[in-house]
């Protein structure tokens, strides 16, 4: 009996923190992509690059933020 109350919370407790962990990554990826994105629509629009903004584009932005933009801005270079 004991022990079963005892897997039932350390599973409640795996549960958690895997809950946690993964809001954290998502409030992380969604603020680099705005943060991104922001940035890559200014850099087209006063022209320092012309990088589309594609489906690919976007997560590369999203992953990598403000290294992801500078990444693309170099790739269009070439």
């Amino acid at each position: 009996m004991l022990g079963e109350l005892l897997l039932l919370f350390f599973l409640f407790l795996a549960i958690m923190v895997v809950v946690k962990v993964g809001f954290a990554i998502i409030r992380y990826l969604l603020a680099n992509a705005i943060i991104g994105l922001i940035i890559l629509w200014f850099t087209n629009w006063i022209g320092i690059s012309d990088v589309p903004l594609t489906a690919l584009n976007v997560l590369v932005v999203a992953i990598g933020g403000i290294l992801g933009v500078i990444a693309l801005i170099i790739i269009s270079w070439f």
